[in-house]
């Protein structure tokens, strides 16, 4: 399973809401992400299984941001408890991002918990144009930023790198977690 947290029909809702503003067709969004026709079919019915790959693909395709496909609406005052929030997996990498707080009005930027174990590195393919990440390390040790040149970081340290770009977010310790803002200019 790849989402937890991140209810099948938010996901839904949010992908036919973005396609009907874009304007395109399943066959085009589908085409644009690199998926199948009936794959998009199935997450807009609510009954697909998305991965993180899957999701990021749809949104460069549909040009809005990951946070506006899986977080339902959320009241002024938000509390997220440790273990909670929509929750997304990677379907290559042992890497879980949750959403903690994506973009009010007026600003650009998604506020995401990652965490993840060594082994296969979670690379991500380039976002929209302009994407900033900002990744602060909280825990364990890390290989993270631009594919070609990524930098170890620790516990307190802070990297930034262009999210349009080919990147990687690689655990090098058990439970290392991190808070990823991503930047929408």
């Amino acid at each position: 399973m790849t989402t937890k947290g991140a209810p099948l029909d938010v996901i839904a809702y949010a992908l036919r809401r973005a396609r009907d503003r874009a304007g395109l067709s399943l066959s085009e969004v589908a085409k644009r992400a690199n998926i199948a026709k009936s794959t998009l079919s199935q997450l807009e019915a609510g009954t697909g299984n998305p991965s993180v790959e899957t999701l990021w693909a749809l949104g460069v395709a549909l040009d809005v941001p990951f946070s506006h496909l899986v977080e339902p609406p959320r009241p002024t005052v938000q509390v997220i408890r440790a273990g909670e929030g929509p929750a997304v997996f990677s379907e290559r990498a042992n890497y879980v991002a949750t959403l903690l707080s994506s973009c009010p009005p007026n600003a650009r930027r998604d506020i995401y918990l990652i965490n993840g174990e060594p082994g296969l590195g979670r690379c991500s393919d380039p976002h929209m144009p302009g994407v900033v990440e900002h990744v602060v390390l909280s825990t364990g040790r890390a290989s993270v930023g631009l594919t070609d040149d990524p930098v170890e970081l620790a516990p307190g340290d802070y990297i930034a790198y262009p999210g349009d770009q080919p990147h990687v977010f690689e655990a090098l310790d058990p439970n290392t977690s991190a808070v990823l803002i991503s930047e929408h200019t």
